[in-house]
């Protein structure tokens, strides 16, 4: 590879890092501070996210989700369930077994927080053509996929796609593996 064609790869990579961090500081953050304020951190906006979009409604998958212990789940989900975000039940045929649901004040947490994203959102990319959003999208998520599967620790990457797209995966829809549902898929067959 020549020195052009590395500095030209760097620049691409410079350039979707920074949009990302744009976007997360942008919007996610500042839609976050105006909809909740100082009420809930990230990891807990993620956690109320996840039980939300993707229906998991388990300890265990909010461990294997966030790739943490489960102890280290329980006591994340511990603060929602005090701040009365959460209701954690033990399950009827099994103790240990823990559900999770989400209170009406989070859901509307979460509604609010999601129409402020989409708000943003819109007044960001109104200009801007769906033909061209679809494709580059489509482009980006061929990278992300060449960029996973070509690392040394494969199912080790989980890209927390049911944050985005919670009907779906890009990395199975590649062709790929995802160390968040193959973990979920284990524990069910348990």
């Amino acid at each position: 590879m020549s020195e052009m064609e590395l500095q030209v790869i760097e620049d691409f990579v410079g350039s979707v890092l920074l949009f990302s961090s744009a976007l997360r500081r942008v919007v996610e953050e500042s839609a976050l501070r105006e909809t909740v304020g100082g009420e809930l951190t990230e990891s807990q906006l993620k956690v109320l996210r996840l039980l939300n979009l993707s229906r998991s409604h388990t300890l265990g998958d909010v461990a294997a989700f966030l790739g943490v212990s489960n102890a280290a789940a329980s006591k994340a989900v511990d603060k929602l369930v005090s701040r009365m975000l959460l209701r954690r039940t033990e399950g009827e045929a099994d103790r240990r077994s823990i559900r999770l649901t989400l209170t009406e004040p989070a859901r509307r947490m979460l509604a609010a927080y999601e129409a402020a994203v989409r708000s943003k959102l819109n007044e960001i990319f109104a200009g801007f053509p769906p033909e061209q959003l679809r494709d580059l999208a489509g482009k980006l998520n061929r990278y992300t996929d060449r960029i996973v599967s070509g690392g040394s620790e494969k199912s080790a990457v989980c890209l927390q796609c049911g944050m985005y797209f919670p009907a779906r995966c890009v990395r199975r829809d590649a062709g790929g593996t995802c160390e968040y549902l193959d973990r979920k898929e284990r524990r069910a067959g348990e």
